[in-house]
Formats: C-alpha cells, structure tokens, sequence
C-alpha cells in the first residue's frame, strides 16, 4: 500500500483506540484508602519534590495502585493516576496478606551466666540471666543475636550459645490463647499488619492487658475490636494465660516473715519485678522494710503507709525473725565475676576513691561474697576480700549483673531517620562477588533500626524493603518526622581494587558534629581504614534541613572488605558503632 494512503488509516486508528481506557495489568487486590485532608496535592511521583497533577478532597475514595514508602499511587480514573502522601489517607482495612502460621525453634543454653539483654546488642542493658541446659524459645534473630522467650524472662542473647533442639509449629487461628501480653510502654499502637507502615487502627495503654494469638518476627497478633490486628511485641510483657504449676511463682514468705535493710545510697521502687517497671517512689540506705514477697531476686515492700512496690533484693540485707540472714544470700551463692580487661583494679572498698590492692587479668575468675552498691565483694587468693566495679566484669551464676547506664539514655526519645541507600531497580554499586549495595545497607539499616528502638528512640526507616525511594522523597521524610539525625548508609567501589577503608560525609558545619562523632566510634570498633569525615555534595545531605550525613560503609570493589562486610559480625559491629557515635551526639546537643 503506498504510504501516502497508509498515513489516514493510521490516524484513524489511533483516534479510535487512543480514545478506550488504559489496560493495565492485572495485580493484587491493594484496596482503597479515604481522603483524610480538605484538600490534597496529587503529585506525579512519589515525593514532595514532584509537580502537582491535581486535588482530591476529603471523604473521596480511591483504589491503591502501590506504595512506596510514605507515598500512595492511587487510581483516578481510566487512565489517570498520581500520588498522595499516605499520612493524609485513611487505608480501608484489608485482610493480611501474612502467614497464617509461624514456626519457633526451640534451644538449650550451652553457658551459665548467659546475659539476656533488652535488645540486640551488648550495647542493651542486662535484663536477666540464663544457665546452661536451660530450655528456650527462639522468637526471631538479628545479626548474631536470637531473641528469646523463658516464662521469666524474654529479651536477646547471642546465637553462639545456643543449641537449636527442634521446630514447632503455632497456630494463629487458636480460639484460646495460652500467652497474655501487658502492655509496657505509655502508648502502643495498634496495626492491621505486623509492619510498622501498616494502619493504625488504635492505641493500647500502659498496663493493658491482651491474649495474643501468635507471634512472628517481633510483632504479636491480637484481638483489637473484635478483629485480628497487631503490635510490636517488644512492648509487651507476656504471662501465662493459664498457667501450669510449674510456671506459677508463689511468694517465698508471708508477711512479716522477712524484714530487709537497704544497702545502697539510693534504690529505687518500681511497680513491676523488672528493670522496666515504672519508678514510684525511692528509699535510702539504712532503710528496713517488711518484706511482703519475693520473685526472681525483686522483693515487693511497703515503702510508704499503704503503698507497695518492688526493689532489687540484691540491695537489701535480709533478716529472719529478727537474725541476719547468713551470708552469701542466695542471690550471689555460687556466683563468680570474671575479668573482662588486663590489669583491673580491685579496691579496698565499694568505689573509686578508695585504694587498689589488687590487680586482675583478663579471664581471672573470683567467687562472689556480696554486691554492695554497684559493686562486687570478691574473695582474693590470698584469702582476704576486695572489690570490683560491676560493670567492668562479667558474671557467671545468679547473682545480677550490674550495668552502668549506657548510651541509651542519650538516645531515648530522640528521632532519627535512617536512610538505606538505594532500592529496586537501583541497585547502587555491585560488589567483585555480587554483592548489591541496595541489600547490604538495608540490612544494615534493619539492625540499627532494632538497637534505636529497644533504646526507646523514635526510629523511622526511608524504606523497610527492596523498594525505589526518591531522593527528594527521602529528604521529605526527614522533614516531615523533623528528625534530629538523619543517617543515609551506603557502600562504596573504584576501580582500584586495592583501596579500601570508611569515609563520612557532612554538607555544612551543622552537620559536621554529627559526622565526627559517627565516624570515630564506626572506625573505632570496626578498625577500618580511617578515608576521614570531609565535605560531600550529596542531595540527601545537600538538600537536608535536618542534621544529616551519610555513610560509607567499605568497599565493595575490595575483595578482602566486600567479605568482611557481609558477615554478621561486622553488621553487628558497625550499627553499635553508629549507636555509640549518635549516642555521643546526643549527649553533647
């Protein structure tokens, strides 16, 4: 056909077809969301930094396309889509597209005195210990860390010292739940997924008290409102629903059995048996209480006319019917503190302005007499007794191991913005081996993620998966949570397969701090290559009203260092080093 006759069937054509609705391709059902906002920009893409395309009003409904990150690609009509902040929607409930089972593992402590701690990483205070032989459940893992649940005690230990003895399966359908879960923090928020960009549907309160169905990687399933939802399950201290005889604690006196003296300067009362029970009131040293119960060396006392709380038993000096109880008390009976350091000192008395007698080694065991204040009575090989502080060692049996307070009340209630670079069809660099850079710092992302929000910091990740983030929607992100740090963590390449090493990048002086402080205590632990902290035009830095930074982390060009970051010892390493660098932050800002 000649092409000059060709060129009106063509014309014809398209009007005709350019005129029917788009096709798309068929997906799964992502459901709708509501118009929260009186009026809302619609944007081209995913991000504050995109054109306006139109408006919507509050109250209208739309079906989802997808989500990346905060932002909703929503469906306006035939062909016609944009996006909407999800912060301004309310998302139509959708049944969870999660499994309707979990598996748990279940181990054996292979140490004694195997510290539990609040969260994944020694960096956590010490919440309880473990011996060996001890059988527990294996909840989730992190790195080199598993967390762990006993009827005592659930927190984080590391995975070397546990032996995994079999798999169970548990059902999230049981319509009787054998666990409760009270709920630990001031405000829980209650989701329709175990994700922490799912729905809101409500809030707990401190000291509320729910069954939970199930439990899979770190979130709990309950019943909200006659419906399935979700919580993190960090925020919980669960109990037996029905207990048997064998998980039931009974009180080891009756009243006016037992009177206890307080030992230290200052103990505070708590309303719980636990590190994390809320401080009501305080007593003094010399202090003597009725002691009304016992658990888990915690004694319950009358500290005020009428009112009752829990204390630490280790820092009280019990009597019986009116004689001191013989010493070592059962808390520290057959209990050791090992040297953690070469030359330790050990002092004539409980503190630091008293004298050294004696000088320990690293690995050097003493049997423990008593704990006074924050510090060990020990026995000497030469048959006298001397100190040592509490939290330069490590223990071994039941007595508590004591923990100086550590950079988590620097951190507590501070939000940051962790920024995992790249993600979906970016994959960023590529190792010699095959690393992607996107997997490795979403990784990385993920672990300090964990160790922020065990330290009560308000932790808000760019992207939680293997999703394509804009620069201008990351720097958004910042804003809009007004973050006090924001770290975007990446890995680096050259084409010279010899260099190798950590390198920090700030854009103005507001940020410098922040870089200096990250970067020393990153390089400090993980004894990288020191490439320094310097200037670097970044947009996500550039672009930053926030105080940000960002992170490379090695690199990948270098055989040797690709190894090394993949392993989960330096994952681990690196986000201590980045919690211990905002943590000094924090403390001098």
């Amino acid at each position: 056909m000649p092409k000059t006759r060709m060129v009106p069937v063509i014309l014809c054509l398209l009007l005709i077809f350019g005129s029917l609705p788009a096709i798309e391709t068929a997906g799964a059902d992502n459901g709708n969301v509501t118009i929260t906002a009186t009026s809302l920009n619609v944007r081209s893409g995913p991000g504050l930094s995109y054109p306006v395309a139109g408006s919507v009003k509050k109250g209208e409904k739309f079906s989802v396309i997808k989500q990346e990150g905060d932002w909703i690609q929503i469906s306006l009509g035939g062909s016609k889509k944009g996006w909407v902040a999800e912060w301004f929607t309310s998302k139509d409930a959708v049944k969870p597209a999660v499994s309707q089972s979990s598996t748990a593992s279940t181990g054996s402590i292979t140490a004694n005195g195997l510290r539990v701690r609040k969260g994944p990483g020694t960096n956590h205070p010490v919440i309880g210990s473990l011996n060996s032989g001890q059988a527990v459940e294996i909840l989730s893992s992190n790195g080199s860390w598993a967390e762990i649940k006993t009827p005592s005690v659930r927190g984080w230990v590391s995975k070397e010292y546990i032996t995994v003895k079999e798999n169970k399966s548990q059902s999230t359908s049981s319509s009787s739940p054998k666990t409760n879960g009270t709920v630990n923090a001031t405000s829980l928020n209650v989701r329709e997924t175990p994700s922490l960009s799912a729905k809101t549907v409500g809030q707990l309160k401190k000291g509320a008290i729910v069954p939970v169905l199930s439990q899979a990687n770190g979130w709990a399933e309950i019943t909200y409102s006659g419906k399935s939802a979700w919580v993190s399950a960090q925020f919980l201290t669960f109990s037996s629903a029905t207990p048997s005889n064998s998980e039931k604690q009974t009180p080891a006196a009756p009243v006016n059995h037992y009177t206890g003296t307080v030992t230290a300067s200052q103990l505070n009362v708590r309303d719980r048996n636990t590190l994390d029970g809320k401080v009501v009131g305080s007593v003094s040293k010399g202090q003597s209480f009725k002691i009304l119960e016992e658990q888990n060396n915690w004694v319950r006392i009358e500290y005020k006319a009428g009112k009752t709380g829990w204390a630490a038993g280790w820092f009280f000096e019990k009597k019986t019917n009116g004689t001191q109880q013989s010493a070592p008390s059962q808390s520290v009976k057959n209990s050791k503190v090992s040297m953690l350091h070469n030359g330790t000192n050990i002092r004539k008395g409980p503190g630091t302005d008293t004298s050294v007698i004696y000088r320990a080694n690293q690995g050097d065991a003493f049997d423990i007499l008593s704990v006074e204040k924050d510090w060990y009575k020990i026995a000497l090989p030469n048959g006298t007794t001397g100190f040592v502080a509490g939290w330069i060692v490590t223990v071994q049996g039941n007595a508590p191991q004591i923990e100086k307070p550590g950079a988590e009340k620097h951190t507590k209630n501070r939000t940051v913005v962790i920024d995992p670079g790249h993600g979906g069809r970016d994959n960023g660099t590529t190792g010699v081996r095959g690393t992607l850079e996107k997997t490795l710092t979403l990784k990385t992302a993920q672990i300090l993620y964990d160790k922020l929000k065990a330290a009560g910091t308000n932790v808000v990740l760019t992207r939680n998966n293997d999703t394509y983030i804009s620069l201008g929607s990351r720097v958004s992100s910042s804003h809009y949570h007004n973050a006090d740090a924001f770290i975007s963590i990446h890995y680096d390449s050259i084409n010279d397969r010899t260099v190798r090493g950590m390198t920090t990048y700030y854009y103005n002086s507001k940020q410098k701090p922040l870089g200096e402080q990250i970067h020393s205590s990153v390089v400090s632990k993980t004894m990288l290559k020191d490439r320094g902290t310097r200037f670097g035009d970044y947009h996500v830095i550039r672009e930053n009203r926030q105080t940000a930074v960002l992170l490379e982390l090695g690199y990948l060009s270098n055989p040797a260092e690709e190894m090394l970051v993949n392993t989960p010892q330096y994952q681990e390493t690196v986000a201590n080093g980045i919690f211990e660098g905002l943590a000094r932050y924090f403390k001098n800002n």
